[in-house]
């Protein structure tokens, strides 16, 4: 067993990983069930189906036949449910008053274990996860999202929608969803993660009754060995619609990389906050945006950054040619220490104050320990961030954003992509 102040970490004799953290100064206690699975773990062909069976976990068991019954029996409690999925992790929660934190397990670790994959609720949830899809297809950010992944990694499932796509999709039997959940959810898979006003003893006897006898081994992660970006690439989908979605996107550092420290320092310098450089040039001075901005995704393996911004259609090229200047003057110029020093403050401030409540402590510890298998305190996080230098930020950007890994995805009213090329060069 671990223990870290923080946390308690036991691993039961199958592998099953529990992870607590105790917080006697709240009224809730949160529980995940963190499977170290995800939509880049799919074969070509069945795209999309992690996330369906996401989907089929809330349909009913032998003891709580239907959705309904699952709900109704939760907001009884006076608790909340729900579940997401990701590229390489699957996370279902249950988050109630603490004095019910044994009835809020008993359902989540029943749906996990026990649910029914009916025919018929594999088909309306097929019909479901349609919609789901055509409902993405009408919204431009997200159409340009996935032109960006797509771009960026060339039809890698690391790159894939997860929720797959309307062949896929159709095409999933219910065979092959059993197949695919028994191959996956396993021991050695698994972190459950519990915080709140909870003990570890009792997390760990209910976690061994629950999942002792789980199966230990199922098939290896996926990896992937990203390619080596040689020249800047463009791509268009043409949409006559009122505001033109730009992304501009590059390689970056991933999830298991030290040097994602420095990098969540250069999103907020460069446009992840309100006094970011691209936010207070793009939109505050030029007003060419309304909404500027960047993000980064890193997986445990690979990683990709994005500037993004909304314009109206005549104001795009302009827009891109700021931004590509923003980057120039980035690289050149040394980022100023109030600058610096205030992207720092601002970075571990929101991380501590983020991690008041038992639901974020509950995934701070379960995703760390899934996905790297160590978990640091937040004043340990908070210490890595304060050992970034001025220099590491700047050999960062230096090294991201050259020419020839840039990658244009552009959703608007243009028919001509050469025109966007010739901006970024390719």
């Amino acid at each position: 067993m671990s223990d870290n102040g923080m946390y308690r970490l036991t691993t039961l004799p199958n592998g099953v990983r529990v992870v607590t953290s105790t917080m006697e100064h709240v009224r809730s206690a949160t529980l995940q069930c963190n499977f170290r699975v995800g939509s880049r773990d799919e074969a070509d062909a069945e795209a999309g189906i992690a996330h369906f069976i996401e989907h089929l976990l809330f349909q009913g068991t032998e003891r709580r036949r239907t959705s309904h019954v699952i709900d109704e029996e939760i907001e009884r409690l006076g608790g909340d449910i729900n579940a997401s999925t990701g590229r390489e992790t699957t996370s279902y929660y249950v988050r109630v008053p603490y004095h019910k934190f044994g009835h809020g397990f008993e359902v989540l670790s029943d749906m996990m274990r026990h649910s029914l994959f009916r025919p018929k609720d594999v088909e309306k949830e097929r019909e479901v996860i349609v919609d789901e899809i055509r409902s993405y297809n009408d919204v431009p950010e997200e159409v340009v999202g996935e032109l960006t992944d797509t771009l960026m990694w060339q039809g890698a499932a690391v790159g894939r929608p997860v929720a797959g796509s309307e062949g896929t999709i159709g095409a999933i039997s219910r065979k092959a969803l059993v197949r695919f959940w028994e191959a996956h959810y396993t021991a050695d898979r698994l972190v459950i993660a519990a915080a709140g006003r909870i003990t570890h003893d009792e997390v760990v006897e209910r976690a061994t009754a629950a999942f002792g006898d789980l199966p230990a081994h199922g098939v290896e992660a996926a990896t992937f060995t990203a390619p080596v970006q040689t020249a800047p690439r463009v791509a268009l989908v043409k949409r006559d619609i009122q505001q033109a979605n730009i992304n501009l996107s590059v390689p970056a550092v991933s999830y298991s990389d030290d040097r994602k420290y420095a990098q969540y320092l250069l999103h907020i310098i460069l446009g992840g906050a309100a006094s970011s450089r691209l936010y207070q040039k793009v939109r505050e001075k030029l007003g060419l945006a309304y909404s500027i901005g960047t993000y980064f995704t890193s997986l445990t393996d690979v990683g990709w950054g994005t500037i993004y911004a909304n314009v109206s259609p005549e104001d795009a090229e302009q827009t891109i040619s700021v931004v590509l200047d923003e980057l120039k003057r980035l690289r050149r110029k040394p980022i100023t220490p109030a600058e610096f020093e205030r992207a720092v403050q601002y970075v571990t401030g929101s991380l501590l104050m983020g991690l008041e409540g038992s639901a974020a402590v509950a995934s701070w510890i379960g995703v760390r320990e899934l996905l790297l298998g160590e978990i640091l305190a937040p004043e340990e996080v908070v210490a890595k961030y304060e050992a970034v230098t001025i220099k590491d930020v700047q050999a960062l950007a230096n090294e991201l954003y050259v020419p020839e890994h840039f990658n244009l995805a552009v959703v608007g009213p243009y028919d001509d992509e050469a025109v966007f090329g010739r901006l970024i060069g390719a």
